[in-house]
């Protein structure tokens, strides 16, 4: 049987130059294992393990850097050595970093009126999801994005929508447009019978408002429908 103190020890019997904090510093993070990141992270390990092989057991724990990101605080906790703070240090820094990508992907001024700029824009952001979100892109007149809302969110089939919630968000902020968005988590993106109901509705509210709805669309795994290209509006 290993040595617990011994394998604690491990982290800082390695040359300097090897540990995390100093690859990140000489390499830059680009050069880091998921692994070595989260263990700058944690900053300490405990007694049986350090840093490092807490970060590595967290990531086999959860099969992946993207099921660390999907579980919950009370799931992070769950795994011996990663206590509250630690998980909300994990929780926190995987959010900044998905949400850079969604910025980085697409600018908040480029047009939203297309649905391959709405899909590159919220991708990262479904991605995650394992339930179903339904989110409102709020537009000025030149169709470029003022603020995206989350209108509802809700099991693993559906969520509700309704089209007072999608529209009061719009009338508030002042939006001339209104494309809405949602996922499918079966990673199938083909309305439901549901979903084109709700898209009448949606067109219907609009029109009564006078707010331009420029599309619904819905997403799935690497793919989406527009259905505005379905001729659904």
């Amino acid at each position: 049987m290993s040595d617990p103190t011994a394998q604690a020890r491990k982290m800082q019997d390695h040359p300097e130059e090897e540990r995390p904090r100093e690859r990140l510093v000489n390499a830059g993070a680009g050069a880091l294992k998921d692994a070595e990141l989260l263990a700058i992270l944690f900053r300490t390990g405990f007694r049986e393990m350090n840093a490092l092989l807490l970060a590595e057991k967290l990531l086999v724990e959860f099969q992946g850097l993207r099921g660390v990101a999907r579980a919950s605080l009370q799931e992070l906790q769950g795994v011996k050595g990663v206590g509250r703070v630690k998980a909300i240090e994990i929780k926190a820094a995987l959010e900044l970093g998905m949400r850079l990508a969604t910025h980085h992907s697409r600018n908040a001024k480029d047009r939203m009126d297309r649905p391959d700029a709405v899909h590159e824009y919220l991708k990262h952001t479904f991605k995650e999801y394992e339930t179903e979100h339904f989110k409102a892109l709020l537009l000025n007149t030149k169709n470029e994005l003022l603020r995206v809302v989350e209108i509802s969110h809700g099991g693993v089939d559906e969520t509700v929508a309704a089209p007072r919630d999608v529209f009061r968000q719009a009338v508030r902020e002042g939006a001339s447009g209104v494309v809405v968005a949602h996922n499918h988590p079966s990673g199938d993106p083909e309305p439901s019978r549901a979903d084109l109901m709700l898209t009448r509705r949606l067109k219907e509210a609009a029109d009564i408002i006078g707010i331009r709805f420029l599309d619904h669309v819905i997403f799935g795994d690497g793919r989406y429908v527009s259905l505005k290209e379905r001729g659904e509006m």
